[in-house]
């Protein structure tokens, strides 16, 4: 296995990256994460009952056998093929690390729902758009389809594409895998409901900690790249997104949110609705611009400028401890 932070991580962090854009994840092909919830979905069956304080312990058990089965898990493979072939281990790491991507797979599913979008098929774009969000879809006009879309896309361009690169050079497949792990777990149970509420309250705490820088790095490298092409936007977004990141109802996805709002010259936030129950998020950025189609491939192309700076960064962050070693 690769050290942390060295040229042959890197290397192999690269590698993946290409797998990723080239192919994403292969239907055929088995998948970690789903394994995870897997995992997960059994777990919370079998402990998610008792007083609050008891589901809260247990809550925290299960996330650290989880969290530290699946980095356990994947290091012994790689450990395991290594010394039966060297190669197979590079392989087998490099295939984990592209599994922890989603680069090619949040591209794909924005365009999914904006090519429908774009042509007027409402009716499309909703049923694209429920693929990727858990609000209700079903009476979305233009404009809701459209926030909607851009929200996953500047969302998830932490959890899954900044974050697994920052934890991949920090720690390899094994630490990029333990971080998915956690994401899984607070997509799965990290609610504030009367269900996960206690239950899910370690696995919600560990992925606000998790996230917290690579969201701050991001929304910066997000910044940085769009300068040449957001023009006078560009100029004040890094202050209006410091000024309204806070305002989120979570620590992290205020911040990528609140960028490429204010870099795409609309408004984020407002009225959801989840299984006919009303949820208020706040509002980021200003409404320049009324939000519609066009805005889903520009926050695609922003994701992209974002990512890439940011792998860069961490790059030069290694070229810098090769040269000091």
């Amino acid at each position: 296995m690769a050290e942390p932070l060295s040229l042959a991580l890197l290397g192999l962090v690269l590698a993946a990256v290409g797998f990723d854009l080239l192919i994403g994840d292969p239907r055929r092909l088995p998948h970690p994460v789903v394994g995870v919830g897997q995992v997960i979905t059994r777990l919370e069956a079998a402990l998610n009952h008792g007083s609050p304080v008891s589901r809260r312990c247990k809550g925290a058990l299960m996330t650290a056998l989880v969290v530290l089965g699946t980095g356990g898990l994947g290091w012994v493979s790689i450990t395991l093929l290594a010394r039966v072939h060297p190669w197979l281990g590079w392989l087998a790491e490099g295939w984990l690390l592209a599994s922890c991507l989603a680069i090619k797979g949040l591209r794909d599913a924005a365009l999914a729902v904006a090519t429908p979008l774009a042509s007027g098929d409402l009716p499309g774009a909703r049923r694209a758009l429920s693929m990727i969000v858990g609000r209700d879809t079903v009476e979305l006009d233009e404009a809701e389809i459209a926030r909607g879309t851009v929200e996953t896309v500047a969302e998830n361009s932490v959890d899954g594409i900044t974050a697994p690169l920052f934890f991949a050079l920090l720690g390899g497949a094994p630490l990029a895998l333990a971080y998915k792990a956690i994401n899984t777990l607070d997509s799965m149970v990290g609610y504030r409901n009367a269900r996960y509420l206690d239950f899910g309250w370690a696995s919600a705490r560990l992925d606000d900690l998790a996230n917290w820088l690579p969201a701050r790095l991001t929304a910066l490298t997000l910044w940085l790249g769009a300068r040449p092409s957001a023009g006078w936007r560009s100029r004040g977004a890094l202050v209006a997104t410091r000024r309204e990141a806070p305002r989120h109802l979570s620590p992290n996805s205020g911040w990528p949110e609140a960028m490429v709002a204010n870099l795409l010259g609309v408004q984020l936030g407002g009225n959801n609705h989840y299984l006919g129950e009303l949820s208020e998020r706040a509002r980021l950025g200003s409404p320049h611009e009324a939000l519609g189609a066009r805005h889903i491939p520009a926050a695609v192309r922003l994701m992209h400028g974002g990512w890439v700076l940011f792998l860069a960064l961490l790059a030069l962050v290694i070229l810098f401890k090769e040269v000091l070693t």
